[in-house]
């Protein structure tokens, strides 16, 4: 060992990114007793995608009593539906409550992971510094690295572009003529945010979404001191939220011709709030409700309506100095170019940069495709766990009650790890990973998520690696322990100086 090696800092275990993913995993350490560990974070914050995405008009589209730890209620949300300063708010307050701050690296950049097969152990490469970790926990979330659509001539632009999620707070809309590229969750709300300031806004839609109506309302005072005052009556309001989203499961999952009535509902929303004929065809997707995220807005559709709003039913294809042009021909004009284009879902960054024991990065191993046992581990790269993994995402539910499993089952992979004593490392097997993944990609038949649209859920060979196809309950049952015949223990020998590979612990 190099003298460079012997003066990194080791810890137990390195948490990445500290978002609710992230700080659902310190909270979980501290109340496991692990207290040497850290969280390295990129920003200069915690937060995540709530710090990230400051856009006008951010909210969450999950009640707020769901949207939350349970381990962390919080009475006093002001609304049913919180907005992006609440959220983010609360994330501090769960950072200094459970006394998060000593372990966080802010401005820590993960910039690569290696896995040394001596030492079973990983060497990180951070933008403050390098450490060793015998364990590291990615929680970097799907919803943080942006992506932006190669534009022929977007470099020709003379105005300002920007992503949703990189908000130019310094650069004012007001009296510009805006385009808005994309029309997913972010759109939605950021439209009628902006559309009464800006001198013209022209959307660019793709695909027009499926849009609900935002049951939103005011929590009053009284509802906030019973919370406070009587717990359990706020989790009996998670409880009834929960179980309403876990009962609608079936329908997305086995029975699609249920969401007929919930397709005719936003038809009839659309209706509504759109009186122009022409309009409201270009609005009317032509694929099953729920193929796609579901989106939920009183203000979208009547924001599309107002005199200084264009939609041009095309993708944007190209940019001549400020002339945008659609696939379909049409041109406008502008002085900005918001992206609501989502993320890099499908194809994680840090995948890039994490290097297992066969010296292969794991985005070279999911060339093919996400996978992952329980969506926790990935095979060849041992002691290496996710919190929303592939496969973990939902359609309908908050992802909150996912986190929390799989926290479940990083508590129970150290415990196992403890047991088995010394320096040990589990590396999941193959043959796991893919059994498990073959039983979900053969669920994902006859979901509404795989009935023929094309969504962020899917990878560029057309496999759905990012939903969940179950209830949450189930998905608890499933990762609530370690399956040890899952695993191949890893140990360090001292001669030769590499670690053997035996059959499943005992």
């Amino acid at each position: 060992m190099s003298d460079y090696q012997r003066q990194r800092e080791h810890v137990r275990v390195a948490v990445i990114g500290a978002g609710f993913g992230g700080l659902g995993a310190a909270v979980r350490l501290r109340r496991e007793g692990v207290t040497d560990f850290v969280v390295l974070e990129r920003a200069g914050s915690v937060g995540g995608t709530w710090r990230d995405n400051s856009y006008p008009g951010c909210a969450c589209d999950v009640p707020s009593h769901l949207y939350s730890f349970s381990f962390a209620p919080n009475p006093a949300w002001p609304h049913s539906f919180s907005g992006q300063p609440h959220i983010r708010a609360y994330l501090e307050h769960v950072t200094d409550t459970f006394g998060i701050r000593p372990h966080l690296r802010l401005n820590s950049e993960v910039k690569a992971l290696r896995w040394d097969t001596e030492q079973l152990r990983w060497e990180i490469e951070t933008a403050s510094g390098a450490l060793t970790a015998d364990v590291v926990v990615s929680a970097t979330g799907p919803l943080s690295d942006p992506r932006i659509p190669d534009v022929p001539g977007l470099d020709t632009f003379p105005g300002k572009v920007f992503h949703s999620s990189r908000w130019d707070h310094d650069y004012d809309l007001r009296g510009k003529r805006v385009a808005m590229v994309g029309t997913g969750a972010s759109a939605v709300q950021i439209v009628p945010a902006i559309q009464p300031d800006v001198d013209r806004l022209t959307l660019f839609q793709r695909t027009p979404p499926w849009v609900l109506p935002r049951a939103d309302r005011r929590i009053t005072s009284a509802e906030q001191w019973l919370h406070a005052k009587v717990p359990a009556t706020a989790a009996l309001r998670r409880g009834l939220l929960w179980a309403a989203r876990e009962a609608q499961v079936s329908a997305f999952t086995k029975r699609p011709g249920r969401l007929r009535l919930v397709e005719n509902f936003a038809k009839a929303h659309l209706r509504r709030a759109v009186k122009d004929p022409a309009l409201r065809a270009r609005l009317t997707p032509d694929y099953s409700i729920g193929c796609k995220r579901i989106l939920l807005s009183n203000t979208y559709y009547p924001a599309l309506t107002r005199p200084n709003v264009d939609l041009v039913a095309s993708a944007l294809a190209e940019v001549r100095g400020s002339t945008l042009v659609a696939a379909d021909g049409t041109e406008s004009e502008a002085d900005a170019i918001v992206f609501g284009t989502g993320f890099r879902v499908t194809d994680m960054p840090i995948a890039e940069r994490v290097t297992g024991a066969a010296g292969t990065t794991l985005a070279e191993e999911w060339r093919e495709g996400m996978a992952s046992l329980r969506g926790a581990s990935a095979a060849g790269f041992p002691n290496f766990l996710f919190v929303i993994g592939p496969n973990t995402g939902l359609g309908n539910n908050s992802m909150i009650l996912i986190i929390e499993s799989q926290l479940n089952y990083l508590a129970d992979f150290l415990r196992q790890l403890d047991t088995i004593g010394g320096r040990a490392a589990l590396d999941a097997r193959p043959s796991a990973v893919r059994a498990w993944n073959r039983r979900l990609q053969d669920r994902m038949t006859g979901t509404v998520w795989n009935s023929g649209c094309d969504s962020w859920y899917l990878d560029a060979r057309g496999n759905n690696t990012v939903i969940w196809p179950g209830t949450t309950s189930e998905f608890r049952r499933v990762t609530r322990q370690v399956d040890l015949a899952e695993y191949q223990l890893l140990r360090v020998r001292s001669t030769p100086r590499t670690p053997a590979r035996t059959e499943a612990a005992r």
